[in-house]
């Protein structure tokens, strides 16, 4: 039985005694840290933004759980991230974790460069271009953000290994795995390589619609902590009312095994006493969650194939917003780039022949600008039930 501890946590002023409690709740840490490991502290870099945008893991989160290992006798730590686009050093002083890391004397780890690290045993992913800081420590501990996602519904403790990928070689995995699917199927190659051994989830304030970055911030007012991750990831779907099979890396990651995908054989571990998903969703879910929960991307449905150009989503621009900076451009992994400046000063266009919907583009616009466009009859079919 997978165990997850959901801890109340209104404020991130309160988040230190949350994670603490939420990890207490699991056993602790002994079981599966050793003292004398080296340890990185994996947190959620995605974009350059403040702890207020919801984008990134916020720093009373990071220092909650450093504090804990930090007083537990684990002192041999670091942290780091590859983000989707920029500078790790400058992202992680952006949204307030670098000054948290400095005042507990945490050094940054190596993010600048990577290698190769082949995964012989990878059923679609053979090798990864393995962050160094990632090859220097000897265990994980995931830091992740509990938030919205366009090609996956949600990001959350599976995904955020995906920032142990180095730099630019992200954007090549969404080429090499372009569908919500077969990244899943990567992603749960790469978490069985990595074998992260704690995760805790930043759900006080959460980020729900265009995420991961471009999204709202949305209190859920909560710290989950779990060895299992896809037991994490499927708590976090049903306390936003989606359901876990609905979302790849849950699906993959459970028949995969990563981790326990089964609701029934998830024990959710309270301040008060032990209950099942079904009864945390219920007393601690939000059904207004902004995600989408539509069945239409579950398998192909045959007699909708001549449409299937014109109901399946797509990225697309809000011209208003748009400042064209170029970030979108420069973000897109395809080869020759599937969207281009046709006009100074205008919005980039897509060439939607070459685009692959990953929505690398939309995960980096800083404006919010882009957004997952569904055909109004794209709408209508997903709350079709077949």
């Amino acid at each position: 039985m997978a165990k997850v501890a959901l801890v109340r946590c209104d404020t991130y002023a309160d988040a230190t005694a949350a994670v603490a409690k939420a990890i207490d709740l699991i056993g602790g840490v002994d079981a599966v840290l050793s003292k004398d490991e080296k340890l990185l502290l994996k947190p959620n870099f995605l974009a350059k933004c403040p702890p207020e945008k919801a984008c990134t893991t916020h720093p009373e989160v990071f220092r909650g759980v450093a504090k804990y290992l930090l007083e537990k006798g684990y002192k041999n730590l670091s942290y780091g991230d590859s983000p989707g686009h920029g500078d790790t050093a400058a992202i992680a002083r952006e949204c307030g974790v670098m000054a948290v890391a400095e005042e507990l004397g945490i050094p940054l780890a190596d993010f600048t460069a990577g290698k190769t690290a082949e995964y012989k045993d990878g059923r679609v992913a053979k090798e990864f271009i393995i962050a160094n800081g990632v090859l220097e420590c000897d265990g994980i501990v995931n830091i992740c953000k509990m938030k919205s996602h366009m090609l996956e519904r949600i990001t959350g403790a599976q995904k955020n290994i995906f920032g142990c990928v180095f730099g630019l070689n992200k954007g090549a995995s969404h080429v090499k795995y372009p569908s919500a699917t077969s990244f899943a199927k990567m992603l749960a190659d790469l978490n069985l390589m990595l074998k992260p051994r704690l995760h805790i989830m930043d759900a006080v304030v959460a980020m729900e619609g265009n995420g991961p970055q471009s999204g709202t911030p949305k209190k859920m007012g909560l710290i989950l902590a779990s060895t299992d991750s896809v037991a994490l990831d499927t708590l976090f779907a049903s306390l936003v009312y989606l359901q876990p099979s609905l979302v790849p890396t849950n699906l993959i990651g459970g028949e995969w095994g990563v981790g326990e995908s089964d609701i029934n054989n998830i024990q959710v571990v309270t301040e008060d006493g032990e209950i099942g998903v079904q009864e945390a969703k219920e007393k601690y879910g939000a059904p207004d969650f902004d995600v989408y929960r539509g069945e239409a991307d579950k398998g192909e449905i045959k007699f909708l194939r001549p449409f299937k150009k014109l109901i399946k989503r797509k990225p697309k621009i809000k011209k208003d917003l748009c400042v064209a900076c170029g970030i979108c451009v420069k973000s897109c992994p395809v080869e020759g780039g599937a969207l281009h400046f046709k006009k100074k000063g205008k919005p980039p266009v897509y060439d939607y022949k070459k685009c692959i919907e990953c929505y690398c583009c939309q995960e980096m616009c800083p404006k919010k600008a882009i957004y997952a466009y569904q055909n109004p009859i794209a709408k209508a079919i997903s709350k079709i039930k077949f």
